[in-house]
Parts: C-alpha cells; structure tokens; sequence
C-alpha cells in the first residue's frame, strides 16, 4: 500500500480502526501546519521500506472524535498499530530512522 499524501477530511470511527487487522499508520495532522509539512519527507524516506503497511492520513482539529480517542495534541502525531492496538507512537517527527524503527516494529521486519 501506498504513502498517503492527502488528508481524509472525513474520519473513520474509532470502532473500524480497533477491527483493522495487520500493520497501520495512523496519521493525525493538518495541510496547512508547519510541522506536518516538514514531517513529510521523513516519513516519506521511511515508509518506503514498508509499503505493506496501510496509511491512514486524517486531517485533526478541534472537536474531531478520532484524534480525540487517541489523545492527539500536537501535529503530527503518528500512531502505529497492529491488529488496532497501539504499539508506538511519535510526537512532530523529524528523523526517518525513529519513524522506520516504529514501521519495523509493527511490520514484524528488523529495524534498519
């Protein structure tokens, strides 16, 4: 599966992302913040060398349930789940290494 590059403005319920089964990233953040831009890259250069794992890119913002669920304060926040369980998770990530060692992690692959 391909990186996501746009935001879903139209969230998932948290129930289907609890019934999701295998590797997920979970992306909250906002087209227009700063720190999510310059997360791009990183995040890029890292999921390149997990392409099996399912992107979910949700655009976040006050009153949103989802992010809300998951307690997202800051943007991006990138949460890993496997099986819908959350397995790490990363705060305005600026190192692809950090963010392939969390893709490693729920792809089952040894992190680089």
């Amino acid at each position: 599966m391909p990186m996501i590059h746009d935001y879903a403005a139209v969230e998932p319920v948290r129930a289907d992302i609890d019934a999701l089964a295998g590797p997920t990233l979970l992306e909250f953040g906002a087209p227009w913040c700063g720190y999510c831009r310059a997360a791009q890259p990183a995040i890029a250069s890292a999921f390149a060398e997990h392409t099996a794992i399912r992107h979910i890119k949700v655009e976040d913002g006050s009153g949103r349930p989802l992010g809300r669920s998951f307690a997202v304060k800051l943007w991006p926040t990138l949460i890993f789940l496997r099986d819908g369980k959350e397995q790490a998770r990363l705060v305005r990530p600026t190192d692809a290494g950090a963010i392939a060692r969390a893709l490693a992690l729920i792809d089952g692959a040894s992190p680089p």
